[in-house]
């Protein structure tokens, strides 16, 4: 899922560890997040949306992908 963490963090002055302690996860996390190799649960979602006063699709960008999702993956969806 794409998303506008990084630049949002960024504008926000927020290390990704810095981030990371607000919402009660690991740097790693983050950065996996930022790099779309990890999706955030919906709470995750919510904790960091209001981190940047601002609504979890302002944050993560809902959008058709060229990758299956994984309920699609799951359902043998081609």
């Amino acid at each position: 899922m794409k998303n506008r963490l990084k630049e949002l963090r960024e504008r926000y002055g927020l290390t990704q560890e810095q981030l990371g302690e607000l919402i009660g996860v690991s740097r790693q996390a983050i950065n996996a997040i930022e790099t779309e190799k990890f999706e955030p649960s919906i709470w995750l979602a919510y904790d960091i949306s209001k981190i940047f006063h601002c609504s979890i699709e302002e944050v993560f960008l809902f959008e058709e992908s060229e990758k299956k999702s994984r309920s699609q993956q799951s359902r043998g969806v081609v």
